[in-house]
Parts: structure tokens; C-alpha cells; sequence
């Protein structure tokens, strides 16, 4: 049965840089790069070497352990280098596009998670517990997929997936195939009418009224059908369901996507064309206002610092350019004993506490240092999960896997923690906790 969710805890970060719902083509740069970093627990074992040549959809390498899950390359072209680090682990594999692309069609006739499978696109699909790419050799109890994205300056899904119906149908089709359960799909009441997932068949559609992180799937689960010990479920981003959708349409597969750039660095914050895993020196040519910037795949609170010559995520379809906050304040007048009219922040303490519309310019300073845990209930005001947040992560600091697991790390992932960094008066990396955290619970216990 559909639900209407209502969650009092959160936090809206309003930022400028927001982007304008106008659409262009950018000339993707030659170079794009699929990192195993993007997919927590992997372990890769390479299929190629450099100077081979590929197509889109040739298997770059694959999981060491679920040698069926296949990372594919997103353009035809050639493996131009292997970056590696410490103890040879791969860091990126870099690949020189072709001027065009070429590109093999799949039968889409057969099982559909074999058909998801060959194709590369298995990786989109994720799982809880855990976070990781989802275990094929498991039946989730459900599905659940996000209708909007609620983080700052998220790309608006609606906007993005409003041309798209039949491609979004085609892989809710694909996906319900792939449970026994329910495919969940959550949407913010305000769009409850509108919205281009209503007219979509099969689906059990909720609605969500809140702050972010409403929008993360992990909210959305706790409020709709949590997860207990024993259990799965799989979680795919609403616009990769289009992408497996159109797998299933054309017998294509594609990897081309619509991004968001934002931030208050961006000249006209709006939405590109290009291809998943670009280097981003074309994108941001000429587009940003100053040069002392970072440059982020995805958003501010859950982002990668990745460089203007660093390459787009797999799983971001936003990219955020704000001011890097390298100086220092030096005064009373600049520091905590500011009125704060221009400070965003969460606190009372500062005077923008009266200005709840107000857009801010923020920079990457994170205004203190690392100390110990103060137990002040910051984190509680902003975390919509019945789970005792500080209490979660000391457990994940120690190790102490029985009572990370009665205090319910099964249920969430780092992007559920984001905010609670934000907030911290302490400036606890709250996102590493959760995730060191969920690596010792899938070695131990899974």
C-alpha cells in the first residue's frame, strides 16, 4: 500500500550556483575513466591491457569474486593508460576515444539479469545492506528507486526523465522482473500530480514531504519497509532506470547522460550533454568565474574532489564548482564572534539563522579541527532514521559488530550520515566511520 511519508528531521543546505533547467551539448574531451574506486568492496581483476583497443560495452575488468558483475567501457576507443597506486591497486583505467563510436548489439530476448549483465549496466543496481553493487545471486525483497534527488542543487529528475516515459517503463519492467516484492518509488508530494512517474504501470508510487535527505533511498526504505538482519533489497538511481530501460528498447547500450553544473563558481549553472566517466577539462572551459575552485563530482555533501582534469563518477550526475577554503580567519570580527549574516550553518548561534531562504556562497573550509565526540544532539536534529546516530558510529569506530548491528547498520549507507558531518561541532568524518563500518560487517558476517 502507497504511503504519505512525513519526516520532521533534516536539513535544506540552499546554495547559489543552482542550475537552469536549459539543456546544451558539450564536446566530450578525448579521455574518459572508469575507477574502481566508485564501487566499495570491489576488487578488480583487468581483461584488458593497454594499447587494446574497445568498444562501448567491452569489459574493461571485472569483480574477482562475482566474475559475472562486468565494468565495460563507456566509448569505443583505446586503453591509453592503467593509473595504479600502492601495492599496484588500480586507480583509474584511462581510455582515448575514437572520433566515433562503434558499438555490438545485445540480444535482450533472454533472462533479463542475464540480459542486464552482459551489458555492463549491472553495476547501477545496488544493494542494502551493505552499499555495494548488488549480489546477483540474490532475490532482494524489493526494489526501491528515488524519484527526486533532495541533496544541493540536485538535478531535477523531473525535468530530466519528463521526455523519457517509455524508456522509464521499459526498465521498470526490467526491474520488476528481478524481485518477488514491490518496486518502491518515492516522489515529493508537490509533484504528486504532475509527476512523470504517476502515468508509470506496475510500480508502488509513495510520496515524501521533508528536508533533505528525503530524498536519499536510504530515508525512504526506513520509512517504507526497513531492513532487518538476513534481508536485502536493491536500490537503482531513477535515471540509470531509464538507461536499462533503453538497453531493453534499442538492444543498445548507452552511456551517454545529462548532468547538472552547479555551484557558485559556475558563470550559468545549467545541464550538459555527455557521455559517463568524461574527463571534465571540456566541461568547465570557460564556464567558471575565478581559479582558486574545487572541482566535484557530485554535490557537496557526499562529492568527490576530483580536479577540472579528473573524470566524471559512474554514479554522479551533478558536478558542483565552489571556492576551495584555503585561507585562514584571523580576527574576532571574521571568526565564531561574527554576527554570521553570510554563515551558513545549522546553529542559532549566527544571525543567517533569520534568513531560512537566503542562498549562500560557501567555500570547502571546514572552519575547526577533528576532536572528540561532544554529545549535543546536533546530529539528531537532521537524521530521520529511529537509530541513535553517535552511538551507531563509536560502534563502527571500535569494531564492535554486535552492537552495530542492534543499533542498525544494516539499514544505512555514508550518504545517510552526510548531514550529520555537516552539523558536527566536532568534525567527525561521519561518512568513513559508516563505511569502514559496513566493510567489517561484510567480511565478518556476510
Amino acid at each position: 500500500m502507497a504511503k504519505a511519508i512525513k519526516i520532521r528531521k533534516g536539513l535544506d543546505l540552499k546554495l547559489k550556483g543552482k542550475p537552469e533547467q536549459t539543456i546544451s551539448d558539450v564536446s566530450n574531451s578525448p579521455y574518459f575513466a572508469i575507477k574502481p574506486s566508485d564501487f566499495p568492496s570491489l576488487t578488480p581483476k583487468m581483461v584488458v591491457k593497454e594499447g587494446e583497443s574497445v568498444k562501448i560495452g567491452s569489459p574493461i575488468f571485472h569483480d574477482k569474486y562475482r566474475e559475472a558483475i562486468q565494468y565495460v567501457s563507456p566509448v569505443s576507443g583505446t586503453i591509453s593508460e592503467i593509473k595504479r597506486g600502492e601495492k599496484r591497486r588500480i586507480l583509474e583505467v584511462i581510455i582515448k576515444a575514437d572520433s566515433e563510436f562503434s558499438s555490438e548489439t545485445i540480444d535482450t530476448s533472454g533472462d533479463t539479469k542475464e540480459v542486464i549483465l552482459k551489458s555492463g549496466l549491472w553495476p547501477f543496481i545496488k544493494q542494502r545492506p551493505l552499499d555495494i553493487v548488488a549480489d546477483y545471486n540474490q532475490t532482494p525483497k524489493a526494489i526501491f528507486v528515488s524519484g527526486f534527488d533532495s541533496s544541493p542543487l540536485a538535478p531535477d529528475y523531473e525535468f530530466l526523465l519528463k521526455d523519457m516515459k517509455e524508456a522509464l517503463q521499459a526498465g521498470f519492467d526490467a526491474l520488476q522482473k528481478l524481485t518477488n516484492g514491490k518496486v518502491n518509488v518515492t516522489i515529493e508530494n508537490s509533484n504528486k500530480s504532475t509527476s512523470v512517474f504517476s502515468s508509470i504501470n506496475g510500480i508502488e508510487l509513495h510520496t515524501i514531504n521533508s528536508k533533505h535527505p528525503a530524498g536519499n533511498v536510504g530515508t525512504q526504505i526506513h520509512q517504507i519497509d526497513p531492513i532487518n538482519k538476513g534481508e536485502s533489497v536493491w536500490t537503482v538511481n531513477a535515471l540509470d532506470v531509464a538507461r536499462i530501460g533503453n538497453l531493453f528498447l534499442s538492444g543498445k547500450v548507452d552511456f551517454s547522460k545529462t548532468i547538472a553544473l552547479t555551484g557558485s563558481e559556475v558563470e550559468s549553472p545549467s545541464y550538459y550533454k555527455l557521455i559517463g566517466g568524461a574527463s571534465l577539462t571540456n566541461l568547465v572551459e570557460k564556464k567558471i568565474v575565478s581559479d582558486n575552485v574545487r572541482y566535484i563530482s557530485g554535490n557537496v555533501l557526499v562529492g568527490t574532489n576530483v580536479g577540472k582534469e579528473g573524470f566524471l563518477g559512474f554514479y554522479d550526475n551533478q558536478v558542483t564548482v565552489i571556492p576551495e577554503g584555503d585561507h585562514y580567519k584571523v580576527s574576532f570580527t571574521q571568526g565564531w564572534l561574527a554576527p554570521g549574516f553570510n554563515k551558513l550553518s545549522n546553529s542559532k548561534a549566527f544571525l543567517s539563522a533569520l534568513l531560512p531562504k537566503k542562498a549562500y556562497d560557501v567555500d570547502t573550509n571546514l572552519n575547526g579541527e577533528e576532536r572528540a565526540f561532544v554529545v549535543s544532539g546536533q546530529y539528531e536534529e537532521v537524521f530521520p532514521f529511529d537509530i541513535y546516530p553517535v552511538q551507531l558510529l563509536k560502534a563502527a569506530i571500535t569494531n564492535d559488530i554486535d552492537k552495530m548491528e542492534k543499533l542498525g547498520i544494516y539499514e544505512v549507507a555514508p550518504e545517510d550520515f552526510a548531514l550529520c558531518e555537516f552539523v558536527c561541532t566536532s568534525k567527525i568524518n561521519s561518512q568513513q566511520i559508516i563505511r569502514d563500518g559496513l566493510k567489517v560487517i561484510e567480511e565478518e558476517c556476510m
